[in-house]
C-alpha cells in the first residue's frame, strides 16, 4: 500500500519533521522510532519520559439513558461499576467467548460512555456493535476522526503535564479522568497507559494535535523527553506484559485463557459469550498465556514455536528484547499443565531449538511512589 492511500493521524507531518521512521501500520503510517532509537525511547520512558502519538485509536461515544445497559451487554466487565470520571478495562467478545476486541470504558455520566477500541479494529468494531444494538435507547457515534490522542508516560510525567494544566493532577487515581483545560484547550485528561508507567493520555479536538504535541516536548525538554514511536510503545508493553491485539488476543482467543479473568465478570448477568465464558472455566481451560525468559542466546520473535520435550505445544504471541531489563523475553501459548513458573521450554529460533524458561509476569513493575 503506497503512502497515499494510508490513513494518517493529525501529527503525521510533525512525525515526520521530527524524522520518525514511518512504517504501515495497520494500514495506519505511523512512526516505528526517531532517530534516537528504540532502546533511547524505551529507557526515557522508563526512566524520564516519552511522548506517543496514538490518535489512530478509535473513540465511540453511547449515549442515552440505556448506554450502561447497553455496554454491559456487549462487553465483561461490569459498567454498573463505573462512577462519573472513572474507566476501566474491558473486552468485547462474541458468542464463542473469543475476543473481538480490548477496549477502555469511559464513564462520564449514567448516560454518556466513550469507548476506546483499537486502530486496526475500529471498523470492525463499530459495525460490531451497531449490530448488536436491539431496541436500546442509546446513540450510537464514531467520533474517531475528530480527536488526536497523545500519551505522555513516565516517571516525570506528571511534573511536564501539570505545567500544561490548572488541574490537580496528583489527584486524578489510575483508570480515571476528568474534562478540563490542556494547554488552554478542551481536553479529557485520562490517568492511563500502556507502557507500565505512569502517565496521562490526552484526548482533544484533532485539530489541536501539533500544538499539543510541540508544547509537551518543548516543555519536556528539561526533563529529556523523547517521542517515541510503535516500536518502543510494543517493548515497554511487552515488559509489562500487556495483551496486544492480534497476537495475545483475537476472535479465536478467550479472554480467560490470557490471563484476563479479571475483567470477566461472569457474575453481573447476561453478556454476549458469557455461556462459553461459564463453560470454559467449568471445563478448566487447554491453553494459557504465560510469560518466558530465553535462557539460551537468542530472541524469540513473533510466531515462532514453542516445544517441550520435542513436541510442539505452542506458538510465542510475542517476543523480543526488554531494553530496560536487559533480558530476551516473550509471551507464548501452551498446555495449561505446563503453564507453570520454572517450565523448561525451547523455541525454535530460525532453525535452532533453543532453551527459555516460563517465570512469573509482568517481567517489569514499576515502583510505586
Amino acid at each position: 500500500m503506497s503512502t497515499e492511500n494510508l490513513k494518517k493521524t493529525p501529527l503525521n507531518e510533525a512525525h515526520r519533521t521530527a524524522g520518525g521512521k514511518m512504517v504501515d501500520f495497520g494500514g495506519w503510517d505511523m512512526p516505528v522510532q526517531y532517530s534516537a532509537g528504540i532502546i533511547a525511547e524505551h529507557l526515557a520512558t522508563r526512566t524520564r519520559a516519552g511522548l506517543f502519538d496514538v490518535s489512530h485509536m478509535g473513540e465511540i461515544w453511547v449515549e442515552g439513558e440505556d448506554a450502561i445497559a447497553f455496554v454491559n451487554r456487549l462487553t465483561t466487565n461490569d459498567v454498573t461499576k463505573l462512577v462519573d470520571g472513572q474507566a476501566h478495562y474491558s473486552a468485547l467478545t462474541n458468542e464463542k467467548g473469543g475476543v473481538v476486541d480490548d477496549l477502555l470504558v469511559y464513564r462520564f455520566y449514567h448516560d454518556k460512555l466513550l469507548l476506546v477500541v483499537n486502530a486496526s479494529t475500529t471498523e470492525k468494531d463499530w459495525d460490531w456493535i451497531t449490530s448488536h444494538k436491539k431496541d436500546e435507547a442509546v446513540t450510537l457515534t464514531n467520533a474517531s476522526k475528530d480527536y488526536c490522542q497523545i500519551a505522555i508516560q513516565g516517571p516525570k510525567a506528571l511534573e511536564i503535564a501539570q505545567k500544561l494544566t490548572d488541574v490537580k493532577l496528583n489527584e486524578i487515581k489510575y483508570y480515571h479522568f476528568t474534562v478540563d483545560k490542556f494547554d488552554d484547550v478542551d481536553a479529557i485528561i485520562s490517568r492511563t497507559g500502556y507502557t507500565g508507567e505512569d502517565g496521562f493520555e490526552i484526548y482533544a479536538d484533532a485539530k489541536y494535535a501539533e500544538r499539543l504535541w510541540n508544547k509537551i516536548l518543548e516543555t519536556g525538554a528539561e526533563y529529556e523527553i523523547l517521542p517515541c514511536g510503535l516500536a518502543a510503545r510494543n517493548t515497554l508493553r511487552l515488559e509489562s506484559a500487556m495483551s496486544l491485539y492480534g497476537h495475545e488476543l483475537g476472535d479465536d482467543i478467550s479472554p480467560l485463557e490470557a490471563n484476563l479473568g479479571w475483567i470477566c465478570k461472569l457474575n453481573k448477568g447476561e453478556f454476549i459469550g458469557r455461556d462459553k465464558l461459564v463453560k470454559l472455566k467449568e471445563d478448566g481451560l487447554k491453553r494459557k498465556l504465560v510469560g518466558f525468559e530465553m535462557t539460551d542466546k537468542g530472541i524469540a520473535r513473533d510466531d515462532f514455536d514453542v516445544f517441550i520435550n520435542d513436541e510442539k505445544v505452542g506458538r510465542v504471541t510475542s517476543g523480543s528484547p526488554a531494553p530496560f531489563l536487559k533480558k530476551n523475553i516473550g509471551l507464548a501459548f501452551v498446555p495449561v499443565e505446563f503453564a507453570k513458573n520454572g517450565q523448561e521450554i525451547t523455541i525454535d529460533v530460525r532453525g535452532k531449538k533453543l532453551a527459555a524458561q516460563i517465570v512469573p509476569t509482568p517481567f517489569y513493575k514499576r515502583e510505586r511512589s
